[in-house]
């Protein structure tokens, strides 16, 4: 293993209410690597820095956003599958977003926003930018559409901010919306969706592109038996997540051509 101990994390849908369910998942994709003769943490890392964890040399199993994948990453991991979820809004591997809105605001067109208060994840988010920023372009007629663009942190707390009356749209990932429809409903019942985004290839799993090939495939294995596994259905089942596709970087091109093409028409900056 190069650069130290290994690490595994699980960041992008780990709230509190599913660590459990992340931690079974790892369990099993761990002894699946052990069975390949590659070591793996006992547990998951949590609370780090995500910059600073995806482009660690010692990730052995990890997932990141899109974007930050194209954008950033592509020198520092290796793509290892890309996730299938049940939610809706989901197709095989392809995710989108939901631009929501608060269910007490009459509003129930995108263009009908223009002048009011975005809210972002992070600029560097794929659903909550990325797809965000291509569903506005059009609309917006290369000047800025909102007053405001606030960033919350989190698609949660972007969620949080709508339902609170700090914001009046967002893009949320369909996977965090259908999650924490279950986990956490009375928030989500504050909430309307607006429209939804085109797709893309959703959030990937990766391990970092330092580690060995023969490693690499090790977690691909890994990850597939731990998802046919009967013994884990339960655990699937919490997580939405249904299975995973081999793919490669260049499915995620995409996700660079939506920002060419927006800056084409004049909008390359959510604003």
């Amino acid at each position: 293993m190069n650069g130290g101990a290994p690490v595994a994390a699980l960041p992008m849908y780990d709230f509190p209410e599913i660590e459990a369910a992340n931690d079974a998942l790892w369990r099993r994709i761990r002894v699946g690597l052990q069975a390949r003769g590659v070591e793996g943490p006992e547990r998951l890392t949590r609370g780090a820095d995500l910059g600073a964890l995806w482009r660690n040399p010692a990730l052995v199993f990890g997932q990141t956003c899109g974007y930050p994948f194209v954008a950033a990453l592509r020198d520092a991991v290796a793509l290892v599958a890309t996730p299938e979820y049940a939610f809706s809004g989901c197709d095989g591997a392809e995710h989108r977003g939901f631009l929501v809105g608060a269910a007490s605001d009459p509003r129930r067109e995108v263009a009908a926003f223009r002048g009011g208060v975005a809210a972002v994840n992070a600029w560097d988010s794929n659903t909550g930018m990325n797809l965000f920023r291509a569903t506005i372009a059009p609309l917006a007629g290369g000047r800025a559409f909102f007053s405001n663009v606030v960033v919350t942190g989190s698609h949660a707390a972007s969620l949080e901010a709508i339902a609170g009356g700090r914001a009046d749209l967002a893009a949320i990932d369909c996977v965090t919306y259908g999650l924490l429809k279950r986990l956490r409903p009375g928030l989500i019942e504050r909430t309307a969706i607006i429209a939804e985004s085109q797709s893309s290839p959703g959030l990937p799993f990766i391990a970092s592109a330092r580690l060995p090939e023969t490693t690499i495939a090790a977690a691909r294995e890994a990850l597939f038996e731990a998802l046919a596994d009967p013994d884990l259905a339960e655990t699937r089942a919490d997580l939405g997540l249904i299975g995973a596709r081999p793919a490669s970087p260049d499915d995620y091109r995409r996700v660079l051509e939506m920002e060419q093409a927006v800056a084409a028409v004049g909008y390359p900056a959510l604003r």
